[in-house]
């Protein structure tokens, strides 16, 4: 079994394969991976991501990451709701702050925040990591988000970034929380 620290140091290799980048080899499937990792060590993913970004841009790709949690906080101060948000959950409590917020993302719908956004601010020849799903929990949930953005988003390979477990079928949060079953994503290192 390889340490994270392998498994980092594999990621760029991995990805600037340009039968990786092109989803050959994937029974045509769209090309959809999960690169789980202990929790503990977010901080150090983060850093190795942000490295990887700050790197000379690689050669025929644009490496695009987003953040979900940041994504939404995004949202939710352009629409002017902050202090209402806060003050709901005073008020109202979390389960009601979290319906609020899923309404305003439309994460029940195959166009909501989310899937508009990556859509509209990926270039093309890209490869996109995503990020933020321990921050965002509870108000959003790695397989949601990758269910609904798999039926509409295909034109680049998309890597999943998630602080828990992931076994090729099931998700399990902080490895402690299980998500759901999720079949679509191929592990990003084996």
């Amino acid at each position: 079994m390889k340490t994270l620290d392998e498994k980092l140091m594999m990621i760029e290799e991995v990805i600037s394969d340009e039968n990786f980048r092109k989803n050959k080899g994937l029974s045509n499937e769209v090309g959809y991976y999960i690169f789980d990792y202990p929790a503990e060590e977010e901080i150090k993913v983060r850093k190795y991501l942000e490295n990887l970004k700050n790197k000379s841009k690689p050669q025929g790709y644009e490496l695009v990451i987003y953040d979900v949690y940041d994504i939404m906080l995004d949202l939710i101060e352009e629409e002017g709701l902050m202090e209402n948000c806060i003050e709901m959950e005073v008020n109202e409590g979390l389960d009601y702050l979290i319906s609020a917020v899923n309404d305003i993302l439309r994460i029940d719908y195959d166009d909501n925040y989310f899937n508009t956004y990556i859509e509209e601010n990926t270039p093309n020849n890209s490869v996109v990591f995503i990020t933020g799903i321990g921050k965002i929990f509870p108000f959003a949930r790695a397989h949601g988000i990758l269910n609904k953005l798999h039926l509409v988003f295909d034109r680049a390979p998309v890597v999943l970034f998630y602080p828990g477990k992931y076994d090729g079928q099931s998700l399990m949060l902080f490895s402690e929380f299980k998500d759901d079953n999720y079949y679509r994503a191929f592990p990003l290192i084996r």
